[in-house]
């Protein structure tokens, strides 16, 4: 019997159950796919514990935006699939039918062909963290030779693409970590500059340090109100503020003063709005095919579980780590 992973209420990933659920039938404009590998991301926990942008409409609910699997029935109206190919899912509100399943019907619009030479855990890892970097680095930062980027938090997926889709570009990319140890990982991902921060570092006066007393022109940031106030006295002239996620579990207060004389823009970020878009989607799902294809860009994967292991994955992520990646699930399908 096909199983998936729901979740009854807000509790979190400790409430996540397993159970039998029967062979979906896709419905007009839907894809059913055989689902191979999904893969973890800090968007979920948060849906989990209702802290996101998006809550589920109701319960049970299934988890996962970021899946490779198997095309296998096309609903109503669906053209340009091949059945037997392998798909990806591009991240978007799933409402109550994410991808922790055996099985998932996914809105064809959200769904791509797999990379040549992934496999399908390497095929489920590579949409989330590289189209949430790439739109506000490349598109909306303009990222280039005289452009200065700080990424906060730059260890995460998201944060770790930014610094290597801002280095294809030539910017001056600055990482922040808050262990010593990742310092190197970060320079190898992309960071020109590298800042320890810690109760006591002096964020701003090391970016203006970094950044020839210029700053910076934008800043991925996913941490929340902890950090914004940290290195808004380092804004440039017109910067930019891509703010998408809660890392501390607050809003931020907004550093007005700075931002006023700086000219800044505060923008929240959702990958969602852009991946809605046809030719946004199309856009950045083009980039990524490339970047892949010549190795310019590549997956990174940290640990694989299998099916049964989903709990166990979720504890693994929550926990601090010294290694980097993306963790997924290996249905065994």
């Amino acid at each position: 019997m096909p199983r998936e992973w729901v979740i009854h209420g807000s509790d979190g990933w400790a409430g996540l159950d397993l159970v039998e659920a029967p062979v979906p039938v896709p419905g007009p404009g839907q894809v059913r796919l055989r689902i191979e590998a999904f893969a973890l991301n800090w968007g979920d926990m948060d849906l989990m514990l209702d802290r996101y942008s998006f809550s589920f409409p109701r319960f049970p609910a299934r988890i996962g935006m970021e899946a490779a699997g198997v095309a296998e029935a096309l609903g109503e109206g669906v053209t340009g699939i091949e059945l037997g190919r392998r798909y990806c899912t591009l991240p978007y509100f799933y409402g109550n039918d994410g991808t922790s399943a055996d099985f998932a019907c996914v809105d064809a619009r959200y769904v791509t062909p797999a990379p040549e030479g992934l496999t399908a855990v390497e095929a489920a890892s590579v949409w989330m963290q590289f189209m949430t970097a790439y739109y506000p680095v490349t598109e909306l930062a303009k990222a280039g030779p005289d452009t200065s980027i700080l990424v906060t938090a730059a260890t995460g997926t998201a944060g770790n693409a930014a610094l290597a889709i801002g280095r294809l570009a030539g910017a001056n990319m600055i990482g922040t970590t808050r262990d010593p140890d990742s310092a190197a990982y970060l320079r190898e991902s992309g960071a020109r500059h590298v800042i320890v921060t810690g109760e006591d570092t002096d964020l701003a006066a090391e970016i203006r340090a970094a950044t020839d007393g210029r700053g910076i022109d934008a800043a991925f940031d996913p941490v929340g109100a902890g950090m914004i106030a940290r290195y808004a006295p380092a804004l440039a002239r017109n910067a930019q503020i891509f703010f998408y996620g809660t890392l501390d579990g607050e809003w931020p207060t907004l550093p007005f003063v700075e931002m006023f004389q700086a000219n800044a823009t505060f923008k929240p970020y959702s990958l969602f709005n852009y991946v809605e878009d046809d030719a946004a989607r199309g856009r950045g799902t083009a980039f990524v095919y490339a970047a892949l294809s010549d190795g310019r860009l590549a997956p990174r994967i940290d640990r694989v579980y299998p099916m049964e292991g989903y709990r166990d994955a979720w504890a693994y992520l929550s926990r601090p780590r010294k290694a980097h990646g993306k963790v997924v699930i290996e249905t065994g399908n």
